[in-house]
C-alpha cells in the first residue's frame, strides 16, 4: 500500500460500492482522502457508564445491561412498537423502537447490550425511545461503542452507525499514508501531534486530551494552507509592474487647496501610505477601513486626482445606483474647480446615451467614471486606466474586483478599496488577507457621538414629540421602514402607508417625504435633492438610504421595527446622521421576540464603536450571514472556525508569510522545501484560492 492509495476511488473500498458511492459523492467524498478529511461535527461522549437507577430524565446517557423481555406489537394506527426490558442490578429500563419489527430477529433474552439515548419517563417508569445500541457476549467487556464516537454531517440515506464502520475501516486502513507537510521542527515548535495521529484521534479519540491536540494541528494545517495562498497571492501583486506615479509638492498642493477643511490626522496618515504606494514601481493593492462619517471620499479623492494629473484615467465602482449617484454628485462638487471630466456609467442609463459614454470612455476623453457594476461588463473598455477605487468592498466579490482590475492593460492599475462597515479582525486575515491595510479611526472635528436610545410602544408619543421638537429647531428626520408595501405574510409596518399615517394622523403640520427602492432613479434623485434642499422636514424611507446619504442637517434616525435589522445595517443607518455640530439622535422603535434580535439592540445601544459591532455582528450571524452571500471570497474551512479560532489563524498567517517571505530569500532554505511541498500537496485548493 502506497500513497497513491489515498486518491483511489472510495468506490472500490470494501463495503462501498456503486450505490453507496452515490451517498458518498453527494457529501463531497470522491476518495479515501476525501473521506479521511471528512471531519465529525461533534462528538457524543459515551466513555461513562452510567447505572440505570442513576439516570435522569431528558439526559441522553449510556447504559449497559441485560435483556430480560422481548416484545413486539401493533397500535390501533398500524404503528409497529418493538420493546425490550433491560436490567443492570440496580433497576429496570424500557427500552422502545418504533416502525423497526425486524430488530424481532436481532434481540433475544439475555443479550448483553449497551445502549445510547436520551432518557424519558413513562407511567413512572424509565424508558429510552429509539437509542443507538450494541449487542455484546458477556466476555467481551466493554463493547466499541463504549468509547467518544464522531457524529458526522450526513445525508438521509447514510446513517451514522454505517458510516462510522466505513470511516473506522478507512481509518484503520489507511491513516498511517497521510502526508505530513510539516518539518519536525514546526511540529516541535508548536508541540503538534503527528498528521497520523492526529487524523486517527479527530475520528476516533483516545481521550478529550488526544481529541484536542488533534483538532488544534488539523486547524492550523488548514489556516496555514490558507494564509500561504493569501501570502502568494499578495506577493504575485507585488511582483507585478505597476505605474509609477509622480506626486510633487505642485500636484499634492492642488489637491489640498479643493478640500473644503482640514484633514484630520487619521486621514493624513492614510494620504501616506496611498502616497508611497503610487510612486512605487509595485501595484496598490490597499483596503481603506473607516466607520461612516470618517471621511473616506476625501482619501480617495486624492489618490483619483493623483492619478488624472499623471494623465491616467480612474473608476470608482459602488454596490448600488443610489450610491454611486450620491459619489457621482460629491464628485463633481468637489472637482467642480479642477477641470476634472467625470462620467457618471449605470446600468439604467438609456442606450443612446451608455452608447456615448462607452465611447468616451474608449477614446479616454474622461477622467473618472463613477458606476456600478456596469463597469465591469464587456462592453466597457478604457484607454488608460491607472486607479480604480471600490466602495463598500463587502457587496463585491473577489472576482469583481479582479475583473474591474483586468480593465486596465499591462501595467495593472493601483486598486483601493474603501469599506463603511468596519472588517472585523478575522476576516481581515482571511477574505482581505491579501490587501494592505490602512484604517481611519477618527472623526472629523465638531462632530459629536449619536446618542441611541430604545422606544417601547408606552413611548411612541414621547419620540413622536421629540421628532416635533427637532424639527422646529430647525432641523430634519428620517424614518425607516423595513418594507415597502403591506404584506400579508409579515405583521410589519410598510413606508407608503405609514408615510400617509405620519402626514395625515402625527405631524399634519409637517411636510414629510416618502422614497423606497422601487421607485425610478430620477425621481429617487428628485426626492433626495428636495431633502437635501429642506423641502421636506421629515423622510420616510426603506434601507435604500443605508449608504452614501449625507444631509448633515438631519438630527434623527427612527428606526422602526429595529429588530428586523441586522446589527451592520442598524449601524450604517445610524451612520446616515451625525454629520454636523448637532447633536444627532437613533430611536430604535420596535419590539424584539428573539435573544439574537435583543443582544442587537443592546449592542446599539452600547457603543457607536463600528469595529466592536462589527465583530459582535460576526460572532451573532457567521461569517456566511455577515457577508449576505457565498460568493465574496469567503473560505470554507472543514474544521477551523474563523471566529473562534482567531488564534490558531492569526499563529498559522504569521508562520505562512514568514515561509513565503524567507522562501524567496534562499532556495536552499528548509522553507523553501516546505513550500514546495504544501504548493504540491495542496495544488487545487492553492489555485481555488488564488483565482480571486
Amino acid at each position: 500500500m502506497d500513497k497513491s492509495d489515498l486518491d483511489k476511488s472510495i468506490q472500490y473500498i470494501k463495503g462501498v460500492g456503486p450505490k453507496r458511492y452515490q451517498t458518498l459523492k453527494r457529501l463531497g467524498i470522491h476518495t479515501v482522502k476525501d473521506l479521511l478529511y471528512y471531519f465529525p461535527r461533534t462528538y457524543q461522549d459515551r466513555s461513562q457508564i452510567e447505572k440505570i437507577s442513576g439516570l435522569e430524565k431528558g439526559v441522553t446517557s449510556m447504559v449497559k445491561g441485560k435483556v430480560f423481555n422481548v416484545k413486539s406489537y401493533n397500535t390501533r394506527g398500524w404503528r409497529n412498537i418493538f420493546e425490550i426490558s433491560v436490567a443492570d442490578g440496580t433497576s429496570i429500563l424500557l427500552v422502545k423502537w418504533f416502525n423497526q419489527p425486524y430488530l424481532n430477529d436481532v434481540f433475544q433474552v439475555n443479550d448483553h447490550v449497551f445502549l445510547y439515548g436520551k432518557v424519558s419517563v413513562y407511567k413512572q417508569a424509565l424508558q429510552m425511545v429509539n437509542p443507538e445500541y450494541e449487542i455484546v457476549s458477556e466476555e467481551d467487556g466493554l463493547g466499541e461503542s463504549v468509547a467518544i464516537l464522531p457524529v458526522y454531517s450526513l445525508t438521509e440515506d447514510m446513517r451514522q452507525p454505517r458510516f462510522r464502520k466505513l470511516m473506522k475501516q478507512v481509518v484503520d486502513e489507511h491513516s498511517h499514508l497521510a502526508d505530513e507537510i510539516f518539518t519536525a521542527d514546526i511540529l516541535k515548535k508548536h508541540k503538534f501531534v503527528p498528521i497520523t495521529f492526529a487524523i486517527k484521534n479527530i475520528h476516533f479519540p483516545d481521550s478529550f486530551d488526544s481529541l484536542a491536540e488533534s483538532k488544534k494541528r488539523l486547524k492550523y494545517e488548514e489556516f496555514f494552507t490558507f494564509e500561504t495562498a493569501m501570502a502568494l497571492r499578495k506577493r504575485n501583486i507585488k511582483e507585478a509592474r505597476g505605474y509609477k506615479f509622480r506626486i510633487g509638492p505642485n500636484v499634492e498642493d492642488h489637491i489640498y487647496k479643493l478640500f473644503p477643511f482640514k484633514l484630520t490626522r487619521s486621514q493624513e496618515k492614510v494620504i501616506r501610505d496611498i502616497h508611497e504606494d503610487m510612486c512605487s514601481v509595485r501595484p496598490m493593492n490597499r483596503l481603506l477601513q473607516g466607520d461612516v462619517g470618517s471621511g473616506k471620499t476625501v482619501v480617495a479623492v486624492y489618490a483619483l486626482l493623483a492619478a488624472i494629473a499623471n494623465g491616467f484615467q480612474t473608476a470608482l465602482m459602488a454596490p448600488t445606483e443610489i450610491l454611486a449617484e450620491q459619489h457621482y454628485r460629491t464628485l463633481k462638487r468637489f472637482l467642480a474647480d479642477a477641470k476634472v471630466r467625470v462620467l457618471l456609467l449605470t446600468g439604467g442609463a438609456k442606450t443612446k446615451l451608455r452608447k456615448e459614454n462607452l465611447e468616451r470612455i474608449r477614446q479616454g476623453e474622461t477622467d473618472l467614471v463613477v458606476g456600478t457594476h456596469a463597469l465591469i461588463e464587456g462592453d466597457v473598455e478604457f484607454k488608460k486606466l491607472g486607479l480604480i477605487v471600490i466602495d463598500e468592498q463587502h457587496k463585491f466579490g473577489v472576482m469583481q474586483r479582479t475583473r474591474l482590475r483586468q480593465k486596465g492593460r499591462k501595467p495593472q492599475p493601483d486598486v483601493l478599496v474603501m469599506t463603511a462597515t468596519p472588517i472585523p479582525r478575522t476576516l481581515s486575515l482571511t477574505v482581505f488577507g491579501d490587501l494592505d491595510v490602512s484604517i481611519i479611526d477618527e472623526l472629523p472635528p465638531g462632530r459629536t457621538p449619536v446618542e441611541t436610545y430604545r422606544v417601547t410602544t408606552k413611548k411612541q408619543n414621547d419620540a413622536y414629540e421629540f421628532i416635533r421638537k427637532e424639527v422646529k429647531n430647525g432641523r430634519q428626520v428620517f424614518v425607516v421602514y423595513p418594507l415597502v408595501e403591506e404584506s400579508e405574510k409579515l405583521d410589519l409596518k410598510a413606508a407608503t402607508v405609514e408615510a400617509k399615517r405620519l402626514q395625515d394622523e402625527v405631524f399634519p403640520e409637517l411636510k414629510v417625504g416618502l422614497l423606497h427602492g422601487q421607485m425610478k432613479s430620477n425621481l429617487k434623485d428628485k426626492i433626495m435633492s428636495e431633502f437635501i434642499n429642506r423641502k421636506y422636514d421629515i423622510l420616510v424611507s426603506t434601507i435604500v438610504i443605508e449608504v452614501g446619504i449625507d444631509v448633515p442637517n438631519a438630527t434623527v434616525m427612527a428606526i422602526e421595527h429595529a429588530e428586523r435589522f441586522g446589527l451592520a445595517q442598524l449601524h450604517q443607518l445610524r451612520g446616515r446622521i451625525g454629520r454636523s455640530s448637532h447633536q444627532s439622535y437613533c430611536l430604535l422603535f420596535g419590539t424584539p421576540k428573539s435573544t439574537e434580535s435583543r443582544q442587537r439592540l443592546k449592542i446599539m445601544l452600547e457603543t457607536n464603536d463600528g469595529f466592536k459591532i462589527a465583530e459582535e455582528d460576526l460572532r451573532l450571524r457567521g461569517p456566511g450571514e455577515f457577508f449576505g452571500t457565498r460568493q465574496h471570497g469567503l473560505p470554507e474551512f472543514k474544521i477551523g472556525d474563523i471566529i473562534n479560532d482567531y488564534n490558531i489563524l492569526k499563529l498559522a498567517r504569521d508562520d505562512a508569510f514568514k515561509l513565503v517571505n524567507e522562501s524567496q530569500k534562499s532556495k536552499t532554505s528548509k522553507n523553501r522545501m516546505l513550500l514546495k511541498r504544501i504548493t504540491e500537496n495542496f495544488k487545487h485548493k492553492l489555485d481555488l484560492i488564488n483565482t480571486g
